[in-house]
C-alpha cells in the first residue's frame, strides 16, 4: 500500500485501528482475514470466550446445523475446502465449533481478537469522520469503520413469564446453554417452546429425564433431517464438484443451498404424482422438501398440499390422535415461518414419558417455585429448559449504543422497524457496516454464503474508498427509502407475512411488525449489490477528506 493511498487512515490508525469488527462468529472471522490481506489494520471484540458466535452460545442437546455440513462451510480458502472432514450431513454444534475453531487456528485469527469484550458504545465523531468504540473493559479505541458481525440469531430472547424468578431449579435457555454437560437423567422437565431449538433438543431430553412436558404455543412443521454419516465417498464427491456447487449455491439458488430446482407448480401434477414428489423428498429429508414445487410459497392452494402432506405425515407419527391434532400446524401456511428439521421430533410423543401441553388458548399463568401452572392445573417439575428464540435480526444490534451524525442513536432511527440500503448500511451512519443485516437476505438463506457475499462486497467497498482518497461512506436517504419499500413489496408478493413469525418480529412484544429479510433471493440479490458497486456505489454518498494531505493523496 503506498503513502499516498494511505496517509489519511494512518493518522487514525495511530489512536486506533482503520477498522473495528464486533463479533467473532463466521461473519467477523472472514471480516478479518480479509482485512488483514488487505493491509487494514484491525481489532475485533467478542463477547464470548471463543470464537463460533451461534454455534458458541447455542450447546443446547441435539443443536446442529439444518443446513448439509458440506455446503455449511466457507469457500474462500481451497485448501480450507478440501482439508476439513465433516463427519455427519448434518454437523453436530461440537463439530461446528471445532472447524471454527481450526479456521480461527489456521489464518492466526486470534491475535486480533479479544475476547470476552462487549462493543457497549459507538459514536461518530463528524470532525474527524471517525467511530469512537468505547468496551466494557472500559477503555475506548478509534477506528475510521466500524463493522457489525454480531449476528441474526444471536440475542437468547427471556421470556416474560409470570413467577420465572421464583422457580427452585436450575433455568437454562437454549440459545445460551451452560458450556459444561446437563444431565436430565431422573428428573422431571419443563420445555417451554416448539421452534427449531425446541425440536432439536426435545428428544434428547427425552431420552434422558423421567419426564418430559413440552409446553407449546405454536405448533410448527418439521421435515427429517435423515442425518447419516458421511462417506469418504460423499465427501471426495463434493470436493471435486465444489467450483460448480458454489457457483450454483452464490446464483441460481434462492437460499444459497445447492439442490435440485423445481420446474413446475404443485397443481400441474396429479394428486398421485404430486404425492409421489413430496413422499421421495420426505423420505430424502432436510430444507429441501419446499423445492418440491415453484409456488409453494407464492399460491396459498399450492402450499395446501404440501402443508397437508406434511399434517398427514405426522398423524401417522403420533400415535395419539389428540396429542397429533395438536402438533399438527395450522395458523401458518409451510415454509413462512424457517421450516425445522428434526430427529424422531414427532415419534418422541409416543414415549410414555413425555407429555404436551398447549399453551395458545391457555397460557402459562405462572411458575410457581417447583411448577408451570397452566389453567389452573401445576406441572410440577425440577428443571425448566427455555426454548423460547432469540430477537432476531436486530436483537444484538440494539443492544450497542450506537450513535451516528447529529448524536442519532441507531435504536431511535429503527424505532418503527430497521431501516438499510441492501442490509449493509444505514443513513446517517456513515462508515458503519452490517454483515447479513436486516434487508439482505441473510437468515433465508446458507449464512456462509450470505456472510461471505457481504465480506466481499464491504472489502471491495474499503479498497474503493483508499483507492480514491474517500473520507465516508453512507446509504442515500432517498435510496434506503426505495429499498425498505423494495424489501416490503417483494415480501408483500409471497404468503411469508402470512405468518407471525421472527421474520417479521413478531415473537417479541411491542417490536414493529416489518418484514425484514429480503426474500428475493441471493442470486438477484448479488446482482443488485454488484450492480449498485459498478454504478460507483449507486445510492450510497461518497465525501471526500477534508484535510489537505488527504485531499493532495487523493
Amino acid at each position: 500500500m503506498s503513502s499516498a493511498q494511505s496517509s489519511p487512515v494512518e493518522r487514525i490508525a495511530t489512536e486506533g485501528y482503520d477498522v473495528v469488527v464486533v463479533g467473532a462468529g463466521f461473519a467477523g472471522m472472514y471480516m478479518l482475514h480479509r482485512l488483514r490481506g488487505l493491509g487494514f489494520s484491525a481489532r475485533l471484540f467478542e463477547q464470548g470466550g471463543g470464537v463460533g458466535g451461534t454455534w458458541y452460545w447455542n450447546r443446547y442437546p441435539g443443536a446442529r446445523c439444518d443446513v448439509e455440513s458440506m455446503q455449511y462451510s466457507y469457500s474462500f480458502s481451497e485448501e480450507l475446502q478440501q482439508e476439513w472432514d465433516w463427519s455427519e450431513r448434518y454437523a453436530p454444534q461440537p463439530e461446528i465449533l471445532k472447524y471454527a475453531n481450526h479456521v480461527a487456528d489456521r489464518f492466526d485469527l486470534r491475535r486480533d481478537i479479544q475476547f470476552s469484550t462487549r462493543v457497549e458504545r459507538a459514536a461518530f465523531d463528524e470532525r474527524s469522520n471517525s467511530w469512537s468504540v468505547t468496551t466494557s473493559d472500559g477503555k475506548t479505541v478509534n477506528a475510521r469503520f466500524v463493522v457489525l458481525a454480531t449476528g441474526c440469531l444471536s440475542n437468547a430472547r427471556k421470556p416474560d413469564i409470570n413467577g420465572l424468578e421464583n422457580f427452585k431449579g436450575p433455568v437454562y435457555h437454549t440459545g445460551n446453554w451452560p458450556h459444561e454437560p446437563v444431565d436430565f437423567t431422573g428428573l422431571r422437565v419443563a420445555l417451554i417452546g416448539t421452534g427449531s431449538s425446541g425440536i432439536q433438543s426435545a428428544p434428547v431430553i427425552a431420552e434422558q429425564a423421567k419426564h418430559l412436558t413440552v409446553f407449546q404455543r405454536t405448533a410448527n412443521f418439521s421435515i427429517p433431517a435423515r442425518n447419516a454419516a458421511l462417506t469418504d465417498e460423499e465427501r471426495e464427491a463434493f470436493r471435486k464438484n465444489y467450483p460448480e456447487i458454489r457457483r450454483f449455491a452464490r446464483e441460481v439458488a434462492r437460499n444459497g443451498i445447492y439442490a435440485q430446482q423445481p420446474d413446475r407448480g404443485a397443481l400441474d401434477d396429479d394428486a398421485d404424482a404430486r404425492r409421489g414428489k413430496y413422499e421421495a423428498r420426505w423420505e430424502r429429508g432436510g430444507l429441501t422438501f419446499m423445492y418440491v414445487y415453484n409456488n409453494l410459497g407464492l399460491d396459498r392452494t399450492a402450499n395446501d398440499t404440501a402443508a397437508n402432506f406434511v399434517r398427514g405425515k405426522i398423524a401417522e407419527i403420533v400415535s395419539d390422535p389428540e396429542t397429533a391434532k395438536l402438533l399438527q400446524p395450522n395458523s401458518h401456511p409451510i415454509g413462512t415461518k424457517r421450516i425445522c428439521i428434526d430427529t424422531d421430533y414427532f415419534a418422541t410423543f409416543n414415549r410414555p414419558n413425555v407429555s404436551l401441553v398447549e399453551i395458545k388458548t391457555n397460557p402459562i399463568q405462572e411458575i410457581t417455585a417447583n411448577a408451570v401452572r397452566v389453567a389452573g392445573t401445576d406441572h410440577e417439575v425440577d428443571a425448566l429448559v427455555l426454548a423460547t428464540g432469540f430477537d432476531a435480526m436486530t436483537g444484538s444490534v440494539a443492544k450497542i449504543d450506537i450513535r451516528g451524525r447529529g448524536g442519532q442513536t441507531l435504536n431511535q432511527k429503527w424505532a418503527e422497524g430497521p431501516k438499510t440500503y441492501l442490509g449493509l448500511m444505514s443513513a446517517g451512519f456513515p462508515n458503519l457496516f452490517i454483515i447479513t443485516g436486516p434487508g439482505s437476505p441473510s437468515v433465508l438463506s446458507n449464512m456462509i454464503v450470505s456472510i461471505e457475499q457481504h465480506v466481499d462486497w464491504i472489502a471491495d467497498g474499503l479498497v474503493h474508498m483508499r483507492k480514491h482518497g474517500l473520507a465516508t461512506m453512507e446509504a442515500g436517504r432517498a435510496a434506503e427509502d426505495k429499498w425498505v419499500t423494495h424489501v416490503n413489496e417483494v415480501a408483500h408478493g409471497t404468503l411469508y407475512p402470512q405468518a407471525n413469525s421472527w421474520y417479521m418480529g413478531a415473537n417479541i412484544p411491542g417490536k414493529p411488525r416489518i418484514f425484514m429479510p429480503y426474500i428475493g433471493g441471493v442470486g438477484v440479490y448479488r446482482q443488485i449489490c454488484n450492480d449498485v458497486a459498478a454504478k460507483g456505489y449507486e445510492g450510497f454518498v461518497m465525501e471526500r477528506a477534508v484535510q489537505p494531505e488527504a485531499a493532495a493523496a487523493s
